[in-house]
This record gives structure tokens, C-alpha cells and sequence, in this order.
């Protein structure tokens, strides 16, 4: 397996204070000219990691969307898998999740073990990933396809310790998500309390359908944000959020 180098690169945006954006492709949700469009989009507003992934994965695409993205860009490739059987060799890193808001041992532990000899044999860096899903307001494919009962959205303690034992249990990011076309974001409360609670990276996605709530989801402690749905409908979206991103990174500079 290859060296850490993408979990150095989220290591030091947490003790850097500088801030990430990924973008996720959903390889069901994906057709080749919007995708090239797309690529070519976070070419140019210097996006910083692509994610490729989903909760069920129905088409067999999986390998040529993380092809498209080895061709067609720079920008490291990494896997966001709903089950076992979403791993590609092609890409650069996995985020070997484990869901510790529920109690699903299957999304635990259990695809992790049918997972683990075909991840050894590829060249993938493994980022053991900690993932948290978050009410949004309505079911998402997420939380019925986990089996899996979300955060509250109103519970801050409560995400917090559950961040802090991900960590303590070993895990080296922390993702959390309110799922893919979530009505409403992860209330900056929470992200503050889980931010406060651990010293890892954190990651934040779902329902970032606008520049002012990716800033708000920023200024809360997030060290990389995820826009995936929205920008896909939506590109100028990506433009807008990667402004957002840009502008605080540079005005951390100026400080």
C-alpha cells in the first residue's frame, strides 16, 4: 500500500488552519460529458481532492469514472465506498469508513473484513475514516441503505463523544455527513462541538447547496467541506464554493 501522503496532506490543514475542498461523483448519478465538463471545472478552480462514490452504487461504472478522473486531471482520486464491493485499484487512497453513529455492525466492521484482502493487494492508501451521518431533515439513500438511525442535528454532545471515541478507537478522520440531497446542512453547533472534541481531521458534506452554508460550515471548524449532488446540477456551484475556499485561505495568508 502506498505511503500516507493524502493523510499528511489532511493532517496539515488541521494544524495549518488552512481549509479543503473535495468534490464526490456518484458513478449512478454521472454521464461522461457532464463528468469531462465537471473534471475540467475543478481543474480550473483548483480543487483539491475528488471523491467518487455512494450509498448503492447500481451501475458498473465505478472503474471508468475513476479512470476519467486519473485522465483527465491531477487532482488525487479518492475512494468514498458505500460497501464492499466499491474498490478500484485506479484510484489513489479509500476511506476505509466505518459508521460509529450507528450500531449496523455490518457498516462497523463486517464489510471491512471482506474488503480488507482486495484493499492489501491493490496500491491504495487506507485513511481509517470515522463516519458520522447527521439528520437533515428527511430520510437520505444514506441512512436507509446503513440501516442506521442518524445524529440529531440538535445534539452536540452527543456527536462530539461519538467523534472522540472514533478517534480514541484509533480512526484518523472524522467524516461527517448529512447525506446526499439533504435538505439542510450540519448545524454549525455540532461541527464546533465535534471540532472542539478531537484533533484529527474533519470532514464535512451534504447539504453544502450554497456558498454562505459551505462558509458557515468552514468557520465552524471543518477542515475539508464536500459539495456532490448540487454541483453536479449545478456548476456554478463549484465556482462559488471554491471562491469561498480560496478567499479563506488567503486571508489566512494576509494574517
Amino acid at each position: 500500500m502506498r505511503n500516507s501522503n493524502l493523510y499528511n496532506d489532511f493532517g496539515r490543514l488541521t494544524t495549518s488552519g488552512r481549509k479543503a475542498l473535495a468534490v464526490l461523483f456518484d458513478p449512478d448519478d454521472t454521464d461522461e460529458r457532464g463528468l469531462i465538463e465537471s473534471l475540467n471545472l475543478c481543474l480550473e478552480q483548483k480543487v483539491d481532492y475528488i471523491f467518487v462514490g455512494g450509498s448503492l452504487v447500481t451501475s458498473s461504472n465505478l472503474h471508468e469514472v475513476v479512470s476519467m478522473v486519473k485522465s483527465y486531471t491531477d487532482i488525487p482520486c479518492i475512494l468514498f465506498p458505500g460497501n464492499a464491493i466499491q474498490i478500484d485499484a485506479a484510484a489513489d487512497a479509500i476511506l476505509f469508513l466505518s459508521l460509529i453513529s450507528g450500531r449496523n455492525p455490518e457498516l462497523l466492521i463486517g464489510q471491512h473484513v471482506v474488503a480488507a484482502p482486495v484493499v492489501k493487494r491493490s496500491n491504495l492508501e487506507v485513511i481509517p475514516t470515522g463516519y458520522m451521518l447527521v439528520n437533515s431533515g428527511k430520510p437520505t439513500s444514506a441512512s436507509y441503505i446503513s440501516n442506521s438511525q442518524p445524529l440529531p442535528n440538535d445534539k452536540p454532545s452527543l456527536a462530539a463523544s461519538t467523534a472522540l471515541a472514533g478517534q480514541m478507537l484509533g480512526l484518523k478522520t472524522v467524516y461527517m455527513d448529512a447525506g446526499s440531497g439533504a435538505e439542510e446542512p450540519i448545524a454549525a453547533r455540532i461541527i464546533r462541538a465535534v471540532k472542539g472534541a478531537i484533533d484529527i481531521p474533519l470532514i464535512i458534506g451534504g447539504g453544502l447547496n450554497s456558498a454562505s452554508k459551505a462558509r458557515q460550515a468552514l468557520d465552524a471548524g471543518a477542515d475539508i467541506i464536500v459539495i456532490g449532488n448540487g454541483a453536479q446540477k449545478n456548476l456554478n456551484l463549484l465556482t462559488e464554493v471554491s471562491e469561498v475556499v480560496h478567499f479563506y485561505n488567503e486571508a489566512l495568508n494576509v494574517n
